[in-house]
């Protein structure tokens, strides 16, 4: 049995949390990283979310990986070589840290746009979240004890966020603004 899934309300720390880890990030990489970016559900106010914090650095190409790699494990952050995900290179906290993902991507991709995108959408629509919020707890609920099948049951709300996100970027010229660190 893998980690429960667990929804929590909104922590207004999570801010400074990703705060911190910017300021380390931001010294370790330089320019290598052309944006760090807090993501995923704990960077939107008010969302309930697993208390993770997420972490996207943009980087100009994913090869050499040894731009980011060394930096990143010299802050004890954990390579993850076996993400199946090829569009990323993905890290996990320091050993006794609180539960950090860290998501490298290549600036200017679906992939890298995409969190961005999904973020700011859920921050500039509160009914939204706060949909997404009751879905990730109906999913939760039924899904405790099953991380993957928890995942799988949330991708139909979040495709359909991203559908309208994408209709409201193309109706307002949404760009991703500046980096958060």
């Amino acid at each position: 049995m893998g980690e429960l899934v667990e929804i929590v309300p909104y922590d207004p720390a999570w801010p400074t949390m990703f705060a911190r880890w910017g300021v380390g990030l931001r010294a370790a990489l330089g320019d290598v990283a052309a944006r760090i970016d807090h993501i995923g559900s704990t960077s939107v106010p008010g969302l309930a979310a697993k208390p993770v914090i997420d972490i996207q650095i943009s980087v100009a190409s994913l090869e050499p990986a040894d731009t980011f790699l060394g930096p990143l494990t010299g802050m004890g952050f954990e390579y993850r070589e076996d993400n199946p995900e090829r569009t990323k290179r993905y890290f996990r906290e320091p050993p006794g840290q609180r539960r950090t993902h860290v998501h490298v991507r290549q600036l200017g991709s679906f992939s890298q746009q995409f969190p961005l995108l999904f973020r700011d959408y859920l921050r500039c629509h509160a009914s939204a979240a706060a949909e997404y919020a009751a879905a990730k707890r109906r999913c939760a609920a039924k899904f405790r004890d099953d991380r993957p099948g928890y995942v799988q049951a949330k991708d139909a709300f979040v495709w359909d966020i991203i559908r309208h996100a994408d209709a409201w970027a193309q109706r307002t010229g949404w760009t991703a603004g500046p980096s958060d660190v």
